[in-house]
């Protein structure tokens, strides 16, 4: 044998051995990955979407879970969504089932193949198999805290030894408001960003911790990157692209729509009509009762649910439930409406020099607003004859 030859075999047992020794060390043939999906048109699709991907070889499945699905067909579907009573659970299905729903959607996906052992992989393929059963695959879902990235996050850091350091990935006293906003901004989700911005709380103002800002699946992505005392990501790959697409630039805006009524009120006011002021005293009526029903859903949300993230609702110092009652009065010569026409004018005024200091961030669309009511307001405190319009 030439020394060709025998260099050559030499290298051959290298290479075979080496072929062994890694197939001996997994033999399970599981492949494990997380995938990241881009943001969608709608509100519930704004933020992204995490799931679990689990290929076996062996037996020649390729499966997702994916633990953000619910029941729109249970009883009683939308109080217990309001309520924070709805329960979600984790949902299995074909992969290429799953990425063909997101090809539709024109929603981009990223996979991340962990790095995990061959006991580590046979053990989360177990938890995962047991969290599919009926009796442990519901969970009430917290957007924040407790949802189908975080449940994911914590199967990663619990199931591999070493457990990995996510780093943070977001600017320094982010809060999770902060984080939403991004997002909402970015899609054009100005409706949506005011909705939410009324309805939660000061909770929502506090600055999130490393681990509280991988509620978020391009968080979640990041941190698994840049993961600092193991290698978690073993190869990283997009399995779809979407083109950027120029966003639709958003004319009717809350501040727009709220400007808009403010102007409105004006042109109405400077109208000299018995029949245009009996219209403008009953919008006067409709703004105060719109305005205190809408305090009186933000007093339910904040006692009657079970949502973290309403509580402290800043938004009530302006959105009174008692303006109900006095809208129906508003246009009666009364001491009692003058009164509190007067303390709530004063109250507003004060309000508005601490707009921008509050522990709460207030959305400033709403401005125009404040300044309508502190304007009808105290117009009922200085114009001593009303129209009765009851």
């Amino acid at each position: 044998m030439t020394k060709k030859s025998f260099l050559f075999f030499f290298l051959c047992c290298l290479f075979a051995l080496a072929w062994n020794s890694t197939h001996a060390q997994d033999s399970s043939r599981i492949r494990i990955s997380l995938l990241t999906c881009t943001p969608g048109e709608e509100l519930y699709s704004t933020f992204g979407h995490s799931a679990l991907r689990v290929t076996d070889s062996n037996s020649v499945t390729d499966h997702v879970y994916n633990y953000g699905t619910f029941n729109f067909d249970e009883p009683g579907f939308y109080l217990k969504f309001i309520r924070g009573k709805l329960r979600y659970y984790v949902s299995v299905e074909n992969f290429e089932d799953f990425k063909s729903d997101y090809i539709m959607q024109n929603r981009g996906m990223t996979e991340q193949v962990l790095n995990f052992s061959e006991t580590e992989k046979i053990n989360i393929r177990h938890a995962l198999i047991e969290n599919i059963k009926e009796e442990n695959k519901y969970y009430f879902y917290d957007f924040f805290l407790d949802n189908c990235t975080t449940r994911l996050r914590d199967i990663i850091v619990k199931y591999h030894d070493p457990h990995p350091e996510l780093p943070p990935v977001m600017p320094v006293r982010y809060t999770f408001r902060n984080a939403i906003h991004q997002y909402l901004d970015s899609n054009r989700q100005y409706w949506s960003k005011l909705g939410i911005d009324l309805l939660l709380g000061v909770p929502t103002d506090g600055v999130m911790t490393t681990a509280q800002q991988q509620f978020l699946p391009d968080n979640l992505m990041l941190a698994l990157d840049a993961t600092k005392n193991t290698s978690i990501v073993s190869a990283k790959q997009d399995l779809y692209l979407t083109a950027l697409q120029q966003k639709e630039t958003v004319f009717f805006t809350p501040f727009v729509c709220f400007v808009s009524i403010f102007l409105l009120f004006l042109l109405l006011s400077l109208i000299r009509n018995p029949t245009i002021t009996r219209i403008l005293h009953g919008l006067d009526a409709f703004l105060f009762f719109a305005i205190g029903a809408l305090g009186i859903v933000m007093v339910l949300m904040w006692v009657a649910t079970d949502h973290s993230m309403t509580k402290n609702n800043y938004n009530l110092l302006w959105a009174w439930p008692t303006h109900l009652i006095y809208a129906i009065f508003i246009n009666r010569d009364s001491k009692r409406v003058r009164l509190y026409s007067l303390f709530h004018t004063i109250f507003l005024v004060l309000l508005l020099c601490v707009w921008f200091f509050l522990d709460q961030q207030m959305n400033n669309a709403l401005l125009p607003l404040l300044l309508l009511m502190i304007w009808r307001g105290g117009s009922k405190f200085i114009n001593r004859k009303q129209v009765d319009s009851c």
